[in-house]
């Protein structure tokens, strides 16, 4: 069992997906593999709402996985998001994630690639 805060998960994958779980961190954090301006993000994950993203990058930085930087030297104002050191021990897991997909895709007889 473990405790964060007045919130308990009885096994580590239910920790995990606190971290990574719903529909769209995990897309954004293997995008954030490189750092990324909210723009370029913004373009990457397209199906993604702009609310849903800002709130998702939100919950993500309180969570310790990603930092976000503004720079306000010139206008327009530019916003970074980057992985954190905590945030980068996911990344052999997002990759792996990513390649079971990917061989789903190509076996899976339900699964139709598109584009």
């Amino acid at each position: 069992m473990y405790k964060i805060g007045d919130k308990s998960y009885p096994c580590s994958t239910s920790l995990t997906m606190r971290y990574i779980g719903g529909k769209w961190k995990a897309v954004i954090l293997i995008h954030l593999i490189e750092k990324k301006r909210y723009s370029e993000l913004r373009k990457e994950c397209s199906l993604i709402t702009e609310r849903t993203l800002s709130l998702q990058l939100k919950e993500m930085e309180a969570n310790g996985l990603i930092t976000r930087t503004v720079h306000t030297s010139k206008p327009p104002l530019k916003v970074d998001y980057e992985l954190t050191k905590f945030g980068k021990t996911l990344i052999p897991l997002l990759k792996d994630i990513a390649q079971w997909g990917k061989d789903a895709a190509e076996t899976h007889e339900e699964i139709e690639k598109i584009k």
